[in-house]
């Protein structure tokens, strides 16, 4: 950050411990997608074929997979919302702490739930956590930092650390799915997709090494302790002087969640094989030939070593895992591609100065590509050579869509006042973002429904939702309020 004051030890930590959370944010949120097909099929039951009663397109897994998408979203929706107020009330830093530290160990007991309820439950629990998480790291970063341009850096480098979030929980789904027979029994079992959700305690061990070291937002802190905080308020959100910034930030903020929910976190349902060996066998052609290769690979190795022949559950257990592994490796291209959007964000956050040109500047192509792409992704599922071309989509879809995300981090602490910042931040993260947005994936399951499951079928649709979002973002960003110059600085005084 050349012309800009160094960072002292404790800035260091704060930006540390700010990426550390917007990291696991994104971590919790896209472990989801990666684990739902299996926890179902686990969860759900056999059939007297002994096969998973819940597959996709089945009524029972989309009325499971829109309560698991949908319910946590809503908790996390209300619960968040109060976690904004009692940021205002409470402090940024303590709320920080404990939401971090709420998602962890939610996401651990996840991984040893034994039925859907206790899952349903565990993932609430990870949403209210994450849904606070941002709210509480966004009003502490843009306080800490009161220069513009080094408070635009700082809030746009650690967001893109959200990326690496994304990273990470493909990384791991693809490492548990390879060393799931090597790890100590769950519950008798060795299902990658429990170990992957255990991985979420990650988090909690640096911020417990951290805490001590940690301040309280200075402005904050001075005004509570003089007296003269004023006390947050829900309703004040819809006051005469805000009432349309509090609109029209909560519906574009849950369109740029509606592409990712819609379409984006769908590929897993998309490319996935389903019911590998069986008539109703469905998903990209490669990740079938991949599933197959691992149990011809399995079974041969057990007869090479004189074991018993595998029984019909190893065999569905071993494919399911190289399935998910394949689809894995797939979605690491979207966050790599959403890594390389937050550093392009950040690099030309301070470089324009139009807050709503500088979100057309991913909206748009969003607009034309998305839904384009998943169009044609439907066309092509059944032809293993186009792997590498859905990868490269993936990784621009993620640039456009995942970018956006970055905006308004930035861009929501100049549009409301330092004693309503952390309410306002909530109602537009998590009823736009969590409850509107991540409906979009409520619509895409409920559409595209249907005996026996078609991925093609997904995918038109996830591309139609997507596109339905996204057009509304580019229609509203119109009437976006552009923040006043030094609004920040203003609204503390």
């Amino acid at each position: 950050m050349p012309n800009l004051p160094r960072l002292t030890v404790t800035q260091w930590l704060i930006c540390i411990i700010a990426a550390i959370g917007f990291a696991f944010d994104i971590y919790e949120l896209l472990m989801l997608p990666l684990i739902i097909k299996p926890a179902l099929a686990s969860l759900g039951g056999l059939g007297p074929d002994g096969l998973p009663l819940l597959v996709p397109g089945s009524p029972e897994y989309v009325q499971w997979a829109r309560t698991l998408f949908f319910v946590p979203a809503i908790a996390g929706g209300v619960f968040g919302l109060l976690g904004g107020y009692l940021t205002d009330r409470l402090g940024r830093r303590r709320v920080l702490t404990f939401s971090i530290l709420l998602y962890a160990f939610s996401a651990c007991a996840a991984g040893y739930a034994t039925s859907l309820t206790q899952l349903l439950v565990f993932r609430c629990l990870v949403f209210i956590g994450v849904c606070v998480e941002f709210v509480a790291a966004v009003a502490w970063l843009a306080e800490l930092f009161p220069d513009r341009n080094q408070r635009e850096k700082v809030l746009g480098y650690t967001q893109a650390f959200s990326s690496f979030g994304g990273l990470l929980v493909g990384a791991m789904n693809v490492l548990a799915a390879k060393v799931a027979l090597d790890l100590p029994a769950i519950h008798g079992g060795h299902e990658a997709w429990r170990y992957t959700l255990i991985s979420g305690v990650i988090p909690a061990i640096p911020l417990i090494l951290i805490r001590p070291f940690l301040p309280e937002s200075p402005e904050w802190q001075r005004k509570r302790e003089a007296g003269r905080l004023k006390r947050p308020s829900v309703l004040a959100l819809f006051s005469p002087e805000l009432w349309r910034t509090t609109v029209l930030t909560t519906l574009v903020f849950a369109a740029s969640y509606g592409i990712a929910f819609g379409a984006i976190q769908q590929l897993p349902q998309i490319l996935g094989a389903q019911r590998v060996g069986t008539p109703s066998e469905a998903g990209h052609g490669a990740m079938i030939a991949t599933a197959k290769a691992a149990v011809g690979e399995a079974v041969a190795a057990a007869k090479a070593a004189g074991q018993p022949e595998l029984t019909a559950g190893q065999r569905r257990q071993i494919a399911g895992n190289a399935s998910d592994a394949a689809v894995a490796k797939v979605t690491l291209w979207q966050e790599v591609g959403g890594l390389v959007g937050r550093f392009v964000f950040a690099m030309i956050a301070v470089q324009i100065l139009s807050r709503r040109t500088l979100l057309r500047v991913f909206q748009l192509p969003a607009l034309l590509f998305v839904p384009l792409f998943f169009w044609w992704i439907s066309t092509v599922l059944g032809n293993p050579d186009t792997l590498i071309w859905i990868k490269l989509g993936v990784f621009v879809a993620g640039l456009l869509t995942i970018a956006q995300f970055s905006f308004w981090g930035n861009y929501i602490p100049l549009v409301f006042p330092l004693h309503l910042r952390g309410t306002g931040e909530s109602f537009a993260a998590n009823i736009g973002g969590r409850v509107i947005g991540t409906a979009a994936a409520w619509f895409t399951i409920t559409l595209s429904a249907s005996t026996p499951p078609s991925p093609a079928r997904i995918a038109v649709v996830g591309g139609c939702v997507a596109g339905c979002y996204v057009l509304m973002g580019a229609i509203l960003t119109r009437w976006l309020p552009e923040p006043k110059e030094g609004a920040l600085k203003e609204s503390e005084t």
